[in-house]
């Protein structure tokens, strides 16, 4: 899993030890009103490359019938995510999971599994391990919830979105924008139903539901 350097990233933790990041805090609102009415009524939710743990958190006070697994590659991360969500009894500590390896799937384990602004940092064979992994760690049912910016048609959607992918692929030319037909026809093909909502910025949340019949 890359770290690339990003202006819109979180610094260093405060002296409360939390981290904040400007994007998570501006999306949050809009994630919050697709997610909430469409996770499960029980069950697990995991959160890949959970980062500064807002989401999480925030998701976690609005549905305390949830039980909610944060993870992150980075120790210092997963320390921040912790302090945010302390007192927060229904949030698991924050667990190591690297996304984009093979492995980390517990079959069948999580009613939900969401994915916030990751999939443009990591590289097309880590995605692939991701949507892999993922789709195995889905119970019957369950939600595979991904957020971010994506080309559409193999072209950026707008100037900033432009040069988003350039300044990731100057840093990292094996990252940038992923193709929106490209993950919908993986996750098709790996047998998960695909919604599409139009998100605030020409982000897209996609919602990927898995099993027969639901």
């Amino acid at each position: 899993m890359r770290r690339v350097p990003m202006g819109d990233a979180p610094g260093q933790p405060d002296a409360d030890g939390l981290m904040s990041a400007p994007a998570a805090t501006r999306n949050l609102g809009p994630i919050l009103d697709v997610l909430l009415p469409r996770l499960p009524r029980k069950g697990n939710v995991l959160e890949l490359a959970s980062g500064t743990g807002q989401h999480i958190a925030a998701l976690a006070a609005h549905r305390p019938d949830l039980i909610f697994h944060p993870t992150d590659v980075d120790e210092v991360r997963r320390a921040a995510i912790d302090a945010r969500c302390k007192g927060l009894p229904n949030v698991a500590p924050a667990g190591e999971i690297n996304a984009g390896e093979p492995g980390w799937a517990i079959e069948g384990a999580a009613d939900a599994i969401l994915v916030v602004n990751l999939l443009h940092l990591i590289s097309d064979a880590e995605m692939s391990n991701l949507l892999d992994e993922a789709t195995r760690a889905l119970a019957k049912g369950g939600l595979l919830a991904i957020y971010g910016p994506f080309l559409r048609d193999g072209v950026p959607t707008s100037d900033g979105d432009r040069a988003f992918d350039a300044s990731l692929r100057g840093q990292d030319p094996a990252i940038g924008l992923k193709e929106i037909e490209v993950i919908q026809s993986v996750l098709s093909a790996l047998g998960l139903r695909v919604e599409m909502v139009d998100m605030p910025a020409n982000n897209l949340f996609v919602l990927a539901r898995g099993g027969a019949g639901i």
